[in-house]
């Protein structure tokens, strides 16, 4: 551990510069415009990689954007590991409400801010970091592979592509990511499973054009008050969702390990505060951790529909559109969500109105097993670097390719996420703490070692 953090402590600032370098580049994988940054920025992960001692790196190209592979077989005998990560980022906007520019990397208190300071960047660098510090000090413990990936936020629809067409390049013994959160550096914890995800897009469409809202408001519907009106259907007084079979398949734990669960450190009062609210909100019957880590959800993501520009135009809009995510649960089936969604959505829409239903992307739910090599070399890795063994814990997020990765390499994976709930992430304003980034490259190399070890 001496020799980890004298050369982390050397190299500190190198390793923050080309963090912010990596942090410029705008690779925002959603709008076709960002096309060009993203294709650099994979170019420079790809250099990165190379720098730090991997071999056959490669920018591989997909439908959509590319995925930067590279790798260190140091012993056909030694075991690897398979690191994922993505470079893309989520949009930056609202704008407005950043505090200093999204792909200008500002440090403030402390924290990184810049979009894809944490999600993923800030984190999947740790890795490339950590692999050139067990390069240099020649404590490589484990073959490492590297699948670092443009479309981990638009859905990874052409990674499950590239893996089963390199099964063989793939092949590995745990995948290890970083794009969760842990509880906080006092408190470390290791996420156990991931909300599967059903993304739709839904429209109302009324008459064949906008109207004057004085001359035919009240005489024909207004798409946006039809939509307002189906959206608030979809929770009961209880905030239950109450689309038909939604809870069929979820499955429900026992009051022992829904105890587990809420062992963890959670003040409500500082969880308010944070977040500006003055109360909580959600399913009756559950606590904010089970809440956010183990039952389904559905929200709204956007919405929109008629004139928002400045002043005033008296319109009666001709349609209104809105985004909504339902997080789902181990054995919800996204397919089947996302169906059951569509038939229900469609059966409420009054004749005055048509409907449409899109889906976007989706992804199955994930659990992890606790009994692993590769978990207890995460859980000895962060008590040693620690201080403190992790608490088990469960994610409110999506990571699709996990069951992916499962499915088609036969890898389970481990979740040791290095970031907090309160970085913002897909938000204005989403930050890093410096000292989680340097942590985690502190006790990554010992995941490699006492996976080695107990493997």
């Amino acid at each position: 551990m001496k020799t980890i953090k004298a050369y982390v402590e050397a190299n500190q600032q190198r390793f923050l510069d080309e963090l912010f370098e990596l942090l410029r580049f705008p690779s925002v994988s959603a709008d076709p415009a960002y096309s060009d940054d993203v294709r650099r920025t994979a170019a420079y992960v790809a250099q990165k990689l190379r720098d730090a001692g991997a071999e056959n790196v490669e920018i591989c190209a997909t439908a959509g954007h590319p995925i930067v592979y590279g790798e260190k077989i140091i012993a056909p005998d030694k075991p690897t590991v398979l690191v994922y990560g993505h470079y893309d980022v989520q949009p930056p906007d609202p704008l407005d409400l950043w505090e200093t520019p999204p792909f200008e990397p500002t440090v403030r208190d402390g924290k990184i801010f810049a979009r894809g300071a944490c999600d993923d960047k800030g984190q999947f660098y740790m890795h490339v970091k950590a692999f050139e510090l067990m390069q240099a000090t020649d404590t490589l413990a484990c073959n490492v592979k590297f699948m670092i990936e443009g479309e981990e936020e638009v859905g990874s629809d052409n990674l499950g592509i590239f893996v089963k067409a390199n099964k063989e390049r793939l092949a590995a013994d745990v995948v290890l990511i970083s794009d969760t959160a842990m509880i906080s550096l006092d408190t470390p914890s290791l996420e156990t499973g991931l909300r599967g995800l059903s993304y739709v897009e839904v429209e109302v469409i009324g008459p064949n054009r906008d109207l004057h809202s004085g001359v035919y408001g009240g005489a024909v519907a207004n798409p946006v008050t039809v939509l307002a009106q189906l959206i608030a259907s979809l929770h009961d007084q209880n905030n239950r969702i109450t689309i038909p079979g939604f809870y069929d398949d979820v499955v429900e734990l026992s009051e022992q390990e829904r105890e587990s669960l809420n062992a963890a450190p959670f003040n409500e009062a500082e969880y308010k505060a944070d977040l500006g609210i003055k109360a909580l909100w959600g399913e009756s019957g559950y606590t904010t951790i089970e809440r956010t880590g183990i039952r389904p959800t559905l929200e709204l993501n956007g919405i929109w529909a008629g004139y928002t520009g400045k002043g005033a135009k008296t319109v009666l809009p001709s349609k209104a559109n809105a985004k909504i995510s339902m997080r789902l649960v181990p054995n919800q089936d996204p397919d089947k969500i996302t169906a059951l969604f569509t038939k229900h959505f469609e059966s409420l829409a009054p004749e005055y109105v048509t409907v449409k239903v899109t889906p976007h992307h989706g992804g199955q739910p994930a659990v992890t097993p606790t009994d692993s090599v590769a978990y207890r070399a995460a859980e000895k890795a962060i008590e040693e670097a620690f201080g403190k063994k992790p608490i088990p814990t469960r994610g409110g997020g999506s990571i699709p390719i996990v069951s992916l990765f499962e499915n088609e390499l036969g890898l389970k994976t481990v979740l040791m996420g290095f970031g907090l709930d309160s970085d913002n992430l897909h938000s204005p304003n989403e930050k890093y703490d410096i000292a989680n980034y340097l942590k985690g490259i502190e006790t990554i190399p010992l995941f490699h070692k006492y996976f080695a070890e107990l493997s």
